[in-house]
């Protein structure tokens, strides 16, 4: 039976790993995707349903920090997400965006090191589209917080998505530390909404971004990530035969840089 419906959105799942293992520290460089999974329904969406498929593509991206966006959680028996949270050994947060008719879909986030909070952020600035953003702050237990990530899905609609992107910029969640924002962005022209984006990036010189859609064949740029106080490098989308299959949108990777700055090459 479907589950009481609340308000959307909320955080319904905040999960830690089995093991007491102590994390890794912290920085200075993890490697972060982000991912539309496409409700777990593959390339061609629909009535499909072959999680599995998402798994091994998370498996493939080797990422320590995974932003992942159309999450569902279908009503019933299963739960991907988690299965995905304890093939890792990540920490899990998820946020439920809006009721489908399959289950609760969202945004979530997967990570090496613990959650030291979450915070579901409604972003649903008109009728027509629930939209939200999941932020967590990352710890590795020694000392304040060091890094804020968040995961969101924007808006179709130019003029909302601007509204969604300077209520993003002016969260308290992105004050005072690194922070890094990830998402399927849904922009593929220049709007004001993505100008505002391109100033959340510092010392993140993008001029051509990788193209992530549709994934068999990609030519638009939707799914990003940008950073605060820190630093993007070698952002790329994931482009292999599982991940043609697994999705409509291929998962796009970097490298963020703590502390200081890299020799690398400035990303693509």
């Amino acid at each position: 039976m479907p589950r009481a419906r609340r308000p959307a959105p909320y955080l319904a799942q905040l999960v830690s790993p089995l093991s007491d293992a102590a994390p890794p520290p912290l920085g200075p460089r993890l490697r972060v995707a982000t991912y539309n999974v496409h409700r777990w329904a593959g390339v061609r969406g629909g009535k499909q349903y072959d999680p599995d498929r998402v798994l091994a593509v998370l498996d493939e991206l080797d990422a320590d920090v995974l932003a992942l966006q159309e999450v569902l959680h279908p009503f019933g028996n299963g739960d991907p997400l988690r299965e995905a949270s304890r093939m890792l050994g990540f920490h899990l947060a998820f946020v439920v965006t809006r009721i489908h008719k399959r289950g609760e879909l969202g945004n979530a986030i997967l990570s090496r090191w613990p959650l030291a909070g979450a915070e579901a952020i409604d972003l649903s600035f008109n009728r027509l589209e629930r939209r939200a953003a999941l932020a967590v702050r990352l710890t590795d237990g020694d000392g304040e917080p060091p890094l804020t990530v968040a995961s969101t899905h924007l808006a179709i609609v130019d003029r909302t998505r601007t509204r969604q992107v300077e209520a993003l910029l002016n969260h308290p969640h992105f004050d005072g530390g690194p922070a890094v924002l990830m998402g399927d962005m849904n922009a593929w022209r220049k709007t004001p909404a993505s100008r505002n984006l391109d100033s959340f990036a510092e010392r993140h010189h993008n001029q051509s971004w990788p193209a992530s859609y549709p994934s068999p064949r990609p030519v638009m740029a939707l799914d990003r990530a940008y950073a605060r106080g820190a630093r993007i490098e070698n952002l790329h989308a994931h482009d292999t035969p599982a991940s043609r299959l697994a999705s409509d949108h291929l998962p796009v990777v970097g490298t963020v840089v703590l502390n200081g700055t890299s020799d690398a090459a400035d990303a693509v």
